[in-house]
């Protein structure tokens, strides 16, 4: 029998070419996807000067990654502002963010504010601080983005946290309710956009770990042990490993609503609706259908689009996107 001769170094070359493989593939996802949400919901136009809320999580540092790849690829010009907000958390590495800010050589304001003395001092210990902290914190970022000239606001939730949100308002707040991938701010003054909107948080973590963001850890949000964001979470991580597509397609479910089939009197006229004789395609046979979902995997849901219109209307080819 003739034996084999085991070449390491011909293993290494060939575990390295297929690691850039798989990294490559996640860019290119990860771009497509956020240039499918920002043409969906028209996020970023002509001129526009993007402010990116920089945390030093995970999710904002992909997001600024991504937009700065999107921008040096798109056929109009808008510019990009990374901003962050210093809320003099205790042990917070101040230097970190301005020197990465710095090294990518992109317009950056650091703001100092001291909220989370604020917290602390008004909510007791062991509740919920995520609600003073977003209003604070919004408040603040509201102001710096007229101060800049900011004509957008962009924010790092992705599909886990509008998923989350929704399952928090119906099963906590009894509303269908859950973060808009687009807003203008209750003042009516801002455009907040979410870039992140169609993104995974399993791709995001991924893409961090390769770009080696450095991740500053928050002292408060997350850290709470009684979050009912953290049982929601739990719940979609168990449907992901029990029944591949169930997250996927209530996601899906967001953009494709059917208020006749709902009971909100302000959505849809039924006080008013009568029989006309006129047959209704909306009708009680409109949402028969013998497919059924449960059987799909996660790879099948992810084939397709939650919107309707093309990856990207700065027409982005994610085809020549290089791995950076």
């Amino acid at each position: 029998m003739q034996s084999v001769d085991f070449n390491p170094t011909q293993t290494t070359r060939f575990s390295e070419e297929r690691q850039r493989l798989e990294q490559n593939k996640l860019s290119k996802r990860l771009m497509r996807e956020a240039g499918r949400a920002i043409a969906d919901y028209n996020m970023i136009e002509a001129g526009d000067r993007v402010m990116v809320c920089l945390s030093g999580g995970k999710d904002s540092y992909g997001m600024l990654d991504i937009l700065m790849t999107l921008r040096q690829r798109a056929p109009i010009d808008f510019e990009i502002v990374a901003v962050n907000l210093d809320q003099k958390q205790p042990g917070f590495p101040a230097d970190i963010l301005p020197e990465y800010l710095t090294k990518l050589d992109i317009p950056f304001h650091i703001e100092t504010r001291d909220t989370y003395s604020i917290v602390k001092r008004l909510i007791p210990e062991g509740k919920t601080t995520c609600s003073l902290c977003s209003r604070l914190r919004r408040g603040i970022l509201y102001r710096v983005a007229s101060e800049l000239g900011a004509t957008k606001i962009a924010l790092g939730h992705h599909r886990d946290d509008i998923l989350a949100t929704f399952f928090l308002n119906m099963f906590y707040g009894a509303k269908l309710k859950a973060m808009p991938p687009k807003l203008v701010s209750d003042d009516g003054r801002h455009t907040v956009i979410r870039p992140l909107a169609y993104i995974r948080e399993a791709d995001l973590i991924a893409y961090a770990q390769l770009k080696q963001f450095p991740i500053i850890p928050c002292n408060l949000c997350g850290s709470q042990e009684n979050l009912k964001r953290k049982e929601i979470g739990e719940m979609l991580a168990q449907w992901d490993r029990k029944d591949p597509g169930r997250a996927w397609n209530t996601f899906k479910a967001l953009a494709n609503i059917a208020p006749s089939h709902l009971m909100d009197t302000t959505l849809f006229d039924f006080v008013g609706l009568k029989p006309d004789g006129i047959a209704n395609p909306q009708g009680d046979t409109a949402f028969d259908t013998s497919e059924t979902t449960a059987d799909r995997t996660q790879d099948a849901c992810e084939s397709s689009s939650v919107g309707t219109g093309p990856a990207w209307t700065i027409h982005v080819d994610t085809h020549h996107l290089k791995n950076t």
